[in-house]
């Protein structure tokens, strides 16, 4: 393998320019899992991005809770503040492996890494996550419900790096992550489950679901209109119009439809409860 280490972020951009088939790495946590068997990956050029002290902090505006594309697991986690604002966030990564991979493992890359059973991208999408892609043509900015265009497909080019995940800082009446596996931690999930609800309206995120990490709008209209739900069946309707899963070794399409129709409804029935 070729590792490349730029000095700086301007010729970290340089080296992915000029070769279109390098890959940025940073914590490495999902490509030394594979590592063993795909030969092919020890032929590649790697961009190691660990010097780029710029993109490892995160940071507050105003508006905003600001991650870096080099920002850990273990940055949010034990960031007071955020545990505060954004309390799905310590959730999830909480939940991303053990502490060691909680503490190399970055947010832009559960991003780009593109997996639909990840843990960090439902509660980033939930909370209306843009993604800051940055090359030598400048900066593009993409909020994460749009990132996806397919399976392991997003809106990044080879020359492109994510240096920012920004979050919109705002008030929400109702936050819950829900991860379904065969444990809490060091698992991936069978079903996945982030929703969030403040003043720009209800978000339902699902995870191991569909090809990709994805917002449901069907069952969003359908809470947006308040209409009581009676039972995890009533949600069913609206759940399949969102998802698409499929039979695999986790899991059943039959399994994961039926379990995240009922964490919906027993997590929203507990939620109409406290407001009557």
């Amino acid at each position: 393998m070729n590792v490349l280490l730029p000095g700086s972020l301007p010729e970290a951009l340089d080296m992915l320019a000029s070769d279109g088939a390098a890959i940025p790495i940073a914590g490495g946590t999902d490509l030394l899992v594979h590592w063993p068997v795909r030969v092919d990956a020890h032929d590649r050029t790697y961009v190691d991005l660990s010097r780029l002290d710029a993109l490892k902090p995160l940071s507050w505006t105003a508006d905003e809770l600001v991650l870096g594309g080099l920002t850990t697991y273990w940055d949010v986690i034990r960031d007071a503040r955020a545990a505060q604002e954004f309390p799905l966030l310590g959730n999830a990564a909480r939940q991303v492996g053990a502490i060691q991979i909680q503490a190399r493992g970055t947010w832009a890359g559960n991003i780009v890494n593109a997996s639909p059973a990840a843990d960090g991208v439902p509660v980033l999408m939930a909370y209306d996550a843009v993604v800051v892609l940055e090359s030598r043509r400048g900066r593009e900015q993409v909020p994460l419900d749009r990132f996806y265009s397919g399976y392991k497909e997003m809106r990044r080019h080879p020359d492109q790096l994510v240096v920012e995940i920004r979050i919109p800082r705002r008030p929400y009446s109702y936050q819950v992550f829900e991860k379904v596996g065969g444990r809490r931690a060091q698992a991936i999930a069978k079903v996945g489950l982030a929703v969030t609800r403040s003043g720009a309206g209800w978000r339902v995120v699902a995870a191991s679901v569909a090809p990709t990490i994805r917002r449901c709008p069907a069952v969003e209209r359908l809470l947006e209109t308040g209409t009581a739900i009676a039972s995890p069946e009533a949600l069913l309707p609206a759940v399949a119009r969102d998802v698409a899963p499929i039979d695999d070794i986790r899991s059943s399409a039959r399994y994961r439809t039926h379990v995240m129709a009922r964490l919906l409804y027993h997590d929203l029935r507990d939620f109409w409860g406290k407001r009557g």
